[in-house]
């Protein structure tokens, strides 16, 4: 079935949208932190390659760049909470593990990439937010708690809510890395 006129606006948008807050996420944070700066500039520039190059949505390079943005950008965003917290096993078994996901990536199938990708999402979400409750970080709790939200809604068998899930997952995506980036702000205050 060919996409709908809304909905192509609607996807477009929620790229567009992600772009917007990964980007000024990445500048907010580059100073006090280049881990997280750098997994916000993933998700900027994948969002932004299928903003700027539409009919290549489905085309492998943005589908490798998307796959990049997920299993080495989110775990480059905990990264940096975990470590000023003193966590620096967490921290870096989840980068570790981002960076063996990334090579072995072209080896799981489209199927295995998917379930490694929505993995990658829940593992990051979960870790984020314990250590924003144990640390009293509400933006932190908040960013945990939309990046699971988009986790969950990849898992959905529908197809569609009141937009196509993977626009739904987006816009959870960029209220996530919105609040993350407050999360980030707030720590490097408690902690600078």
């Amino acid at each position: 079935m060919a996409p709908k006129f809304g909905d192509e606006w609607s996807t477009a948008l929620s790229h567009l949208a992600l772009a917007v807050v990964s980007l000024h996420a990445a500048m907010c944070t580059a100073q006090a932190s280049r881990g997280a700066a750098a997994g916000f500039l993933l998700q900027a520039l994948a969002a932004t390659a299928t903003v700027l190059a539409p009919g290549l949505g489905m085309d492998e390079d943005c589908v490798a760049g998307a796959w990049v943005a997920t299993v080495i950008g989110l775990p480059l965003l905990a990264f940096d909470f975990h470590w000023v917290n003193g966590d620096h096993s967490s921290a870096n078994l989840l980068l570790g593990g981002g960076m063996v996901l990334a090579v072995a990536g072209e080896h799981l199938g489209a199927e295995g990439r998917s379930v490694a990708g929505q993995a990658v999402l829940l593992v990051v979400s979960v870790t984020i937010l314990i250590v924003a409750v144990f640390t009293a970080n509400t933006y932190g709790m908040w960013g945990g708690a939309m990046l699971g939200v988009a986790g969950l809604l990849s898992r959905l068998e529908e197809d569609k809510l009141l937009l196509p899930k993977e626009d739904a997952g987006r816009w959870a995506l960029a209220v996530g890395s919105w609040a993350y980036c407050r999360a980030l702000h707030t720590q490097h205050l408690q902690w600078g």
